[in-house]
């Protein structure tokens, strides 16, 4: 294999490894607030607040890693 090819195949396993690592960890986020409010349904909104902002700092760390991995393929 040449460095190109290796470049691409870095660059796909890098995206396809931080979207299934931003599924599981929004997934677990989410199975975590729903259990508290569960829980504590007076604190509903208070944990729902703080899930969506973990969750939108999960997918743009994930963003951030997909950038990488694009530029990675571009630059080889």
């Amino acid at each position: 294999m040449t460095s190109l090819a290796l470049g691409y195949l870095a660059a796909g396993l890098g995206a396809g490894m931080s979207v299934i690592g931003v599924g599981l960890g929004i997934g677990k986020l989410a199975a975590a607030a729903l259990e508290g409010s569960a829980r504590q349904p007076t604190a509903a909104a208070d944990i729902r607040t703080s899930m969506i902002i973990a969750a939108a700092l999960i997918e743009g760390a994930t963003l951030f890693a997909i950038v990488v991995c694009l530029l990675l393929a571009i630059n080889k």
